[in-house]
């Protein structure tokens, strides 16, 4: 099962990094982060695709979407110059704990 955390964790940051890439790319206008951008969304698949052969789907999505969208809201506070608000803030501790709640409702 560590390896299987391993994919998943790999899919989340892979997903950070094509979902950053995104916004730099500046609409697929700049060539350097596109190609990052194409890159990283195969590959988070693909290690989500891995880390699929031992989490249930609902688990492992829910980890892999609400871990990098709060990851990405960091990201773009810290790094990208975009605000913070208490709303955003209450955004991020719903998805966290949304995710929390549907790992300790039983899934294996």
């Amino acid at each position: 099962m560590v390896v299987a955390w391993l994919w998943l964790l790999g899919a989340i940051v892979t997903e950070i990094v094509a979902t950053t890439s995104l916004k730099l790319s500046e609409g697929f206008t700049r060539l350097a982060p596109s190609i990052v951008v194409v890159v990283g969304y195969v590959a988070a698949f693909g290690l989500l695709s891995q880390a699929l052969k031992k989490f249930e789907v609902g688990t492992a999505y829910a980890l892999w979407s609400g871990i990098g969208t709060a990851a990405v809201v960091l990201v773009g506070v810290a790094f990208l110059g975009e605000g913070i608000s208490p709303a955003k803030v209450g955004g991020v501790v719903l998805i966290i704990g949304g995710v929390v709640l549907l790992n300790l409702s039983g899934a294996h």
